[in-house]
């Protein structure tokens, strides 16, 4: 009768004893996925902005196009119209930076399309006239004579171009390169 009597006294411990083990078990599957899960969103957060810079660079280059073939005339007056601006006032806060600037229907940028990969992206430029008169790299003499005849030989124009690639709730990427146009 003994044995029977300590029989059924333990009873249910094992039994608690792997609940314990499973809900130990269970905390550590959860942990594990919410880490795979950071890491899956940090990976594609990654490809996303790697798009997008890459769609930002060939904006670029098609900026540095247009400003190539930008001539002082073309320019408008002031601010921005299709993706060409005039001088920016320097005590002015940079333009891109303007709340509404890269919006829909404020006509300042100029669009481009991209295909970056399985993608087709559509970012925005503009090219801005920062000088059109500055002495040619090479241009100006390095001799002792500086008598206004034996100065500079050549001018050319500097553009500022800013190209900026945001899709709907994805990575916003803004690159600027300074151009020279001889």
């Amino acid at each position: 009768m003994n044995r029977q009597g300590g029989r059924h006294s333990q009873r249910g411990s094992a039994l608690i004893v792997v609940l314990m083990l499973l809900t130990v078990m269970m905390l550590l599957s959860l942990a594990s996925i919410r880490g795979t899960l950071l890491k899956e969103k940090l990976s594609t957060n990654m490809r996303d902005r790697s798009l997008a810079f890459q769609a930002t660079e060939a904006a670029l280059r098609e900026g540095e196009s247009v400003a190539a073939a930008t001539t002082v005339a073309m320019l408008p007056a002031s601010g921005c119209l299709h993706g060409l601006c005039a001088k920016p006032v320097a005590s002015d806060p940079p333009r891109w930076e303007s709340s509404g600037f890269w919006a829909d229907n404020s006509g300042n940028w100029r669009e481009t399309t991209v295909d970056v990969g399985s993608l087709t992206a559509k970012p925005r430029f503009i090219v801005e006239l920062l000088d059109d008169s500055i002495p040619a790299k090479g241009s100006c003499t390095t001799s002792i004579d500086v008598s206004p005849e034996s100065s500079c030989s050549g001018t050319e124009r500097r553009f500022r171009i800013t190209a900026r690639s945001q899709a709907a709730n994805r990575a916003e990427v803004i690159l600027q390169s300074i151009y020279a146009v001889p």
